[in-house]
């Protein structure tokens, strides 16, 4: 029997409670740490991805925690006949990890983005890191959005069913479908803002808008966060499924969604001069994303309703890492010289 182990209105205080932290840790990057526009160097990179991901599994920790006592006092679970307050709690802690872990893969694709993104429009090193931020603040309200949404719909199976296909369809065309270049210039966003606002042809500084003769005009980074948030709209569209293929739980769906995009930008300056050596990696996010679809159109129905979470943590870290090395052990092949 499915029932929710944190319903909003008796937990509306805990969503509250991480969206006031998000906030403050937001607030903090920006308004301390990076007040002053600079590239942001491999080290600096490396500890914020370093902190992130401790907080991340701190807040696990912590969930986990609570949810052993509170689960175990709780009079509405504990009247639902068969309801195991330690195999809940269990459930709470691998379901967070599992869906992070999903997350933070998936996002590898943002990534390769931004790095077009950031090429194409030339922004220097020193702006990139204020148009990511921006680019998560929004990322923050579409993916909540998504989230709500998805909630309310996966409550009906065809809904999962259908979800789960998808997904698997998005993982096959990802691995088998040929790669197409990417053209920021073509997103139909931007050339629908570029018939009503004109843009400069160079950079303004780390401004997003400029008055030019008493005429407002956009700059290069105003274009650059567009196209970054539209990609996330897209991306969101297999993450978010994603995650709920592993958790039926609003509450942690969101959380380890959110965790997972704060850490993006640190990831990304960490990752960004080296991501082309991960040339296998797209495979094994295909295969995640095919085995997350089977998982929710049928392994969880083969399986009493719900394929094991652990199992499942252990599949897809097994694919990620097994894709990740192999990345390092076979090079990518290059075409010859004079060809191409």
């Amino acid at each position: 029997m499915d029932v929710s182990l944190f319903p909003f209105n008796e937990y509306w205080w805990l969503y509250t409670g991480f969206l006031v932290f998000v906030l403050a840790m937001l607030g903090l990057d920006l308004g301390v740490f990076h007040r002053k526009a600079h590239a942001v160097s491999f080290k600096e990179s490396a500890v914020w991805t370093v902190v992130w991901i401790g907080l991340a599994l701190l807040f696990n920790v912590g969930l986990y925690a609570y949810a052993q006592t509170t689960f175990a006092s709780n009079p509405r679970l504990l009247a639902i006949p068969g309801f195991d307050p330690a195999a809940a709690a269990d459930r709470v802690g691998f379901e967070f990890l599992t869906g992070f872990v999903i997350e933070k893969a998936l996002a590898v694709d943002n990534i390769f983005v931004f790095a077009v993104v950031f090429s194409y429009f030339a922004i220097p090193a020193a702006y990139q890191h204020r148009v990511l931020f921006y680019g998560i603040l929004g990322a923050l309200a579409f993916r909540a959005g998504f989230i709500a949404l998805g909630a309310v719909l996966m409550q009906y199976h065809w809904v999962v069913v259908l979800a789960g296909v998808f997904l698997v369809l998005t993982g096959l065309k990802l691995m088998f479908g040929p790669e197409k270049p990417m053209k920021p210039d073509s997103n139909p966003l931007v050339k629908f803002i570029r018939r009503f606002l004109p843009i400069t042809k160079g950079h303004e500084g780390e401004r997003f808008f400029v008055r030019k003769a008493g005429v407002l005009h956009g700059t290069p980074l105003l274009i650059a966060l567009i196209v970054v948030e539209f990609s996330d709209i897209i991306f969101a569209i297999d993450s978010v499924p994603a995650i709920f293929a592993v958790t039926k739980e609003p509450l942690l769906v969101f959380t380890s969604n959110i965790f997972a995009i704060l850490g993006l930008r640190s990831l990304y300056f960490m990752l960004a001069s080296v991501i082309d050596r991960f040339h296998l990696l797209k495979y094994g996010l295909a295969l995640v994303l095919v085995f997350v679809g089977l998982k929710m159109a049928w392994l969880n129905e083969g399986f009493g309703g719900k394929f094991p979470i652990g199992l499942s943590l252990g599949i897809i870290g097994a694919i990620l890492g097994v894709s990740i090395v192999a990345s390092w052990v076979l090079p990518a092949r290059r075409a010859p010289a004079g060809m191409g």
